[in-house]
């Protein structure tokens, strides 16, 4: 929540040329109702059932850039889903950033409480370990530039992949 996921994950499906897709957008998209009220009438399990099925569907195809909501990862589904789907990237952001983004935003079902920063610690003390179970790589969102967070990303893609084959040429 609040890490840059989705202005990243449109940067870098801007710069690999692939179509994004914030799986919370899907959501409201398939129900025609905002996040917010979904929790409100259905509570976080019916959310947390609808994302399932959402993440299901979208890390089947192929040649995108998925965005999850940040409590994706508590079903161990999605993080089947997620790591069998591609490379798994966790943009890594501290509290005091988190709540400085979000500070503002009331679309945030689960930091509207009394305390947001006791709320996102909770919340990061439950989530780290399994962000970490399934990212292949982490990036840390704090000082950088949403382009430099892109380049570090491809930087760590092309790591990851090896370099690419060189071209072959016929014999002359």
């Amino acid at each position: 929540m609040g890490a840059g996921k989705t202005t990243v994950g449109r940067a870098l499906a801007k710069k690999l040329n692939r179509r994004f897709i914030d799986s919370d957008h899907e959501i409201e998209a398939r129900t025609g109702a905002s996040i917010p009220l979904i929790f409100e009438i259905e509570g976080e399990e019916g959310f947390r059932q609808r994302e399932a099925e959402v993440i299901r569907d979208l890390t089947a195809q192929q040649g995108i850039i998925l965005a999850t909501g940040g409590g994706a990862i508590l079903r161990p589904e999605n993080r089947e889903c997620l790591k069998a789907g591609g490379v798994v990237i966790y943009l890594r952001a501290s509290i005091a950033n988190i709540l400085q983004r979000t500070s503002h935003d009331k679309s945030r079902p689960l930091l509207q409480t009394a305390d947001p920063r006791a709320r996102l610690e909770e919340l990061s003390r439950v989530r780290e370990p399994l962000y970490l179970e399934v990212a292949d790589m982490v990036i840390e969102t704090g000082r950088p530039n949403v382009q430099s967070l892109v380049q570090t990303i491809l930087t760590e893609l092309e790591r990851l992949s090896g370099p690419a084959p060189a071209p072959v040429r016929p014999d002359a």
